[in-house]
């Protein structure tokens, strides 16, 4: 379980101070949502609930390795930060199974992983899960299509849509491009066909 912490005030900024103040924490380093907003007549007041970005952390560590144990999966786990983003990158001695085919496996797991935390702390928190550096090469991989697809578009001034990607991957193709000057993104279709067009720019 995650340690969750109460905090009232008169405004939200104050009941922020409060637990940033006994915490001893920034508060870039918290996940705050409004409980309970109470007004009488005379006065107000707001309830936050407030968690360290440090136990989500440890927290999702331990519930991706009890899931995996639990499907028989001995893993190491190494976390980096990125952006204030956690990567969990998983080692094991059945990384193509973790992954499945077209890591539809990784995937998954990311899908439960995600549903129990944002039960847990009741929004969302951004995370990476990885096995070995499967993730990390097929993002530069989509990053060369991306740039060599951009540049076809650039010489040729017709449009190229993308093989379908998910949400995450779709992303990664539009901040790649996102200040190219010949051309630009555009995401189009239906879940779980939806796929990214590369635009001449006029």
């Amino acid at each position: 379980m995650i340690n969750k912490h109460s905090y009232t005030g008169k405004t939200y900024e104050e009941a922020v101070n409060k637990a940033k103040i006994d915490l001893q924490e920034l508060e870039e380093n918290l996940i705050i949502n409004t409980k309970e907003e109470k007004k009488t007549l005379l006065s107000k007041k707001l309830e936050i609930e407030v968690i360290e970005k440090r136990e989500v952390k440890d927290y999702l560590k331990k519930l991706i390795k009890s899931l995996l144990k639990d499907m028989g999966f001995d893993v190491e786990i190494e976390i980096t930060v990125n952006n204030d983003t956690p990567t969990y990158r998983l080692y094991s001695t059945n990384d193509a199974i973790l992954i499945g085919k077209d890591g539809k496996n990784l995937k998954a797991l990311t899908t439960v992983v995600n549903a129990i935390l944002t039960k847990e702390i009741n929004t969302n928190y951004r995370f990476l899960i990885d096995v070995s550096d499967y993730k990390e090469k097929n993002d530069r991989r989509i990053e060369r299509l991306a740039k060599k697809l951009a540049r076809e578009v650039k010489m040729t001034k017709v449009e190229v849509k993308m093989d379908s990607m998910n949400s995450y991957q779709r992303r990664l193709v539009h901040n790649i491009l996102n200040n190219n000057k010949y051309v630009y993104t555009e995401s189009v279709g239906e879940e779980p066909n939806r796929c990214v067009v590369i635009k001449p720019r006029d």
